[in-house]
C-alpha cells in the first residue's frame, strides 16, 4: 500500500500527484504544527532590512485601496516610517537563513529538489494583503502566525487580463468558489494559474513553499551558452555540393534545408542538452546569498573525523544530479562537478537532503579532497552533530 503523507491531509504521495498536483486546490488543517511561531513578525522586518535580502514592501493608499505602491529592496527603516493602514512585507528565501525552516522542505519529499523555488514570507497587519492574483508556479501557502483569509476563483492564463496602471498584476475580479481562514499550521495547495485573494485577519505570517519550472527562453539561453562554449563549433560549416546556378539573392530550399540539418544535429547532442539543462536546474536563484566559506584542507578534515560533524548541503546553494548507466553525474550551482567514484554515494545523499556524519566511514584521501573543494566552494557546509547523537 502507498503510504500516507501527514503533510498531505493523510493521502498518499501518488494520490495526490494525480488528483491534485497542477490539477486543483488542497487544504489541510494543522498540516505543519511544527512552523508556528517559528519567526515572528519582528523577525521578518529585521530580516528585510538586511544587506542581500530581496524584499518587497507593498503599500495599499488610505484614501484608495484600489491604488497600490511596490518598494523593492534594498529596503531601510525610513521605509517604514508613515505607513498606511494597509500594507504588506514580502521577503523571499527566508530558508536560506533559518535552518529550522530550510528543515522543512524534507516534508514536500514528493517533489523534486530541482523544481524548488525558495520559501518565501509575507507579513501582513489586519486587512494587508498582495490583490487578487496568480502564479505561474505551485506553491504551498502554509500558515505560520496569525490567521488569514484565502479565497481561490478561476483558472487564469498567459491571455489573462490585468487592472492597468498599477504595479502589481492584479486581477480585476474573482469568481469565488473557495472562502476559508488558515491557521497557524494549516497548508493550502494552490497550483499554476488557479487566481488567488489572502487577506490578514489579524496580524499575520504566511509562508510561501514555492515550486517552479523553467520556461523554453531560459534553457535556449543555456543551450547557446554551451554552444558559444564550444570552439569548434565556432568553425565555418562547410558548403553544399553545388552543382548549379542560383539567383544571388535567393537562399535556396535546398540550402536552407541542409543548415537547419545542421543546427539539429548539434541540438540531437543529448550530453551538451543534459549539461546545459542540469546547469540550469542547479544555478542559485540568489547566488548572493551564498556564504564565503573559510578554506579548509583534507588534512583539516582528518582532524575533525573524531569530533562530532556532519555534512549538509548549504541552503542557499543546489546539488543536482543524473543516472546514467549506473554513473551518478553531479552538478552544483551551476556548474558539474568532478568527484571520484567513492565519493557519490554519500553525494547523492546529500543532494537527496539527508547529512551525513564525517567519520571514519569517509577516511579516504581522495574523498576528504572531495569534501573539502566542495565545503570551500560552499556547496556543503560542515556542522557539529547533535549532542543526543
Amino acid at each position: 500500500m502507498s503510504q500516507s503523507i501527514d503533510i498531505l491531509g493523510g493521502i498518499s504521495a501518488e494520490q495526490f500527484l494525480a488528483e491534485y498536483w497542477q490539477k486543483k486546490p488542497l487544504l489541510v488543517r494543522n498540516a505543519l504544527p511544527e512552523i508556528a511561531g517559528l519567526l515572528e513578525p519582528d523577525d521578518v522586518m529585521e530580516l528585510a532590512l538586511e544587506e542581500h535580502i530581496s524584499a518587497r514592501l507593498i503599500k495599499q493608499k488610505d484614501k484608495d485601496p484600489d491604488q497600490w505602491t511596490v518598494k523593492s529592496s534594498p529596503l531601510i527603516k525610513g521605509d517604514f516610517q508613515k505607513m498606511p493602514k494597509l500594507w504588506t512585507l514580502l521577503v523571499q528565501a527566508v530558508d536560506h537563513y533559518s535552518f529550522d525552516l530550510a528543515e522543512l522542505w524534507k516534508k514536500f519529499s514528493f517533489i523534486p529538489q530541482w523544481r524548488r523555488d525558495d520559501i518565501m514570507v509575507s507579513y501582513a497587519p489586519k486587512g494587508g494583503s498582495v490583490g487578487k492574483h496568480f502564479d505561474f508556479y505551485d506553491v504551498f501557502l502554509v500558515q505560520g502566525y496569525g490567521r488569514r483569509r484565502w479565497q481561490l476563483g478561476q483558472m487564469c492564463d498567459a491571455e489573462t487580463e490585468f487592472v492597468a496602471g498599477q504595479p502589481l498584476r492584479l486581477l480585476p475580479d474573482m469568481d469565488v468558489n473557495f472562502d476559508e481562514v488558515l491557521a497557524p499550521g494549516d497548508l493550502l495547495y494552490v497550483p499554476p494559474g488557479l487566481s488567488h485573494y489572502g487577506v490578514a485577519e489579524d496580524e499575520c505570517l504566511t509562508f510561501s513553499f514555492g515550486f517552479r519550472m523553467p520556461n523554453i527562453t531560459e534553457m535556449m539561453d543555456r543551450v547557446s551558452d554551451k554552444f558559444s562554449d564550444d570552439q569548434l563549433l565556432k568553425n565555418p560549416l562547410a558548403d553544399i555540393i553545388r552543382d548549379q546556378q542560383s539567383p544571388i539573392g535567393q537562399i535556396s530550399q535546398n540550402e536552407l534545408e541542409y543548415l537547419k540539418a545542421k543546427l539539429f544535429e548539434q541540438l540531437q547532442n543529448s550530453t551538451m542538452l543534459e549539461d546545459a539543462i542540469m546547469s540550469l536546474m542547479s544555478e542559485p536563484k540568489y547566488p548572493e546569498n551564498i556564504p564565503e566559506a573559510e578554506e579548509i584542507g583534507a588534512g583539516d578534515l582528518e582532524e575533525a573525523l573524531e569530533q562530532g560533524y556532519q555534512l549538509m548541503l548549504e541552503p542557499a546553494s543546489r546539488l543536482l544530479y543524473t543516472d546514467q548507466d549506473d554513473a551518478l553525474l553531479f552538478w552544483a550551482n551551476g556548474e558539474g562537478i568532478c568527484i571520484s567514484e567513492q565519493f557519490a554515494p554519500h553525494l547523492k545523499q546529500l543532494a537527496d537532503g539527508q547529512p551525513i556524519a564525517l567519520d571514519e566511514a569517509l577516511f579516504d584521501q581522495e574523498i576528504l579532497e572531495d569534501i573539502a573543494q566542495l565545503l570551500n566552494d560552499s556547496v556543503l557546509m560542515l556542522l557539529p552533530a547533535e549532542a543526543d547523537e
